[in-house]
């Protein structure tokens, strides 16, 4: 889009690129000031998405897929270099009078400060604390996996991966009258988190079988192959990790016709099939907004860092298997 004349520079802002395959850098950008329907942000917090932004910051994501994985205010493009990133909550220091000195969500990479147009902001509710409300896109993610998912009242649920969204899938499913819910995971340390949280927990070998949902969210092809073993007959079984470039090998044989198994993909780019008639993808957010009053979800937000330390928390979320669940910057 060519840039309108009638703006003016506004200021400067810092930004995190990725500028290479594995490293990042902070760079000095320059704003503008906001036109008409446009709103000023200066960033409190913003959050990594664990799955998602390692990929990118690795250069998995498959060229197939780069049109399909831009972020809504991505700059530049895959593999690199680029600035990405979709959970960033701020104040509005510029913009219409109903949203001036709101704190608000968006889908905007990490930056200091930034200009959007205003119907991209969404208001965070004032009982939802800033620093908690960077859980909002995974939770919205939640939200779509089990409106795919159809749970059921009474079912038995199983979760593989208690990460973020896996959590809080099971956390949203463990609130359905009747259901038995069952987070399995490698790591016994999540334990106390989905305890926290009012989830049942097991590892893979101690699991109970016989789930009518099972719902797939550690990003490690082996934990979809112990989703498959936990399904019952005729189950739904949800796939809601992304790989990127990765090929993942199913067993596919034995008796998971005889199964009747059902495997289905999830992903929150579009609003679950169910729902898309009488949803948008902004109910759809303000529903996440209005449930992250609850104080238990503050247990997600295990790491914190200044945005300064950026380049290296995603080198370090990166290289391998962490304990960090969702990883909070803080802004000065």
């Amino acid at each position: 889009m060519p840039a309108n004349p009638l703006r003016v520079a506004l200021g400067e802002s810092r930004a995190f690129w990725i500028e290479s395959r594995g490293r990042g850098e902070i760079h000095t950008e320059t704003l503008t000031a906001p036109g008409p329907g446009d709103a000023l942000v200066r960033t409190l917090h913003s959050a990594v998405s664990r799955g998602t932004e390692t990929l990118v910051f690795r250069g998995e994501v498959p060229e197939s897929e780069f049109s399909r994985m831009r972020a809504p205010f991505q700059c530049g493009d895959f593999p690199a270099p680029l600035k990405y990133g979709y959970a960033s909550v701020g104040v509005v220091e510029q913009g219409p009078p109903a949203l001036q000195g709101r704190t608000v969500f968006c889908l905007y990479p990490h930056q200091t400060h930034y200009v959007v147009p205003a119907d991209a902001l969404h208001p965070v509710p004032g009982d939802v604390p800033p620093a908690r409300a960077v859980l909002a896109a995974n939770l919205e993610t939640a939200v779509n996996v089990l409106w795919d998912a159809a749970p059921r009242i009474g079912d038995r649920i199983a979760v593989v991966g208690a990460g973020v969204v896996g959590l809080l899938v099971g956390w949203l499913a463990a609130r359905i009258p009747g259901c038995e819910v069952q987070m399995i995971d490698t790591q016994p340390g999540r334990a106390a988190i989905a305890d926290t949280l009012g989830i049942a927990f097991a590892t893979p070998g101690a699991a109970r079988g016989d789930a009518d949902v099972v719902v797939h969210a550690s990003g490690n092809p082996q934990g979809l192959v112990t989703a498959l073993g936990l399904a019952a007959f005729e189950a739904r079984v949800v796939e809601a990790s992304w790989y990127g470039d990765q090929a993942v090998p199913l067993p596919l044989g034995a008796a998971f016709h005889a199964r009747r198994l059902q495997l289905i993909s999830s992903q929150v780019g579009h609003v679950a099939a169910a729902q898309r008639s009488r949803w948008d993808h902004r109910r759809r957010m303000a529903l996440a907004l209005s449930l992250l009053v609850a104080d238990e979800l503050d247990a997600l937000v295990t790491d914190s860092a200044p945005f300064d330390q950026l380049p290296a928390v995603l080198e370090r979320l990166s290289a391998g298997p962490s304990s960090t669940l969702c990883q909070r910057i803080d802004y000065p």
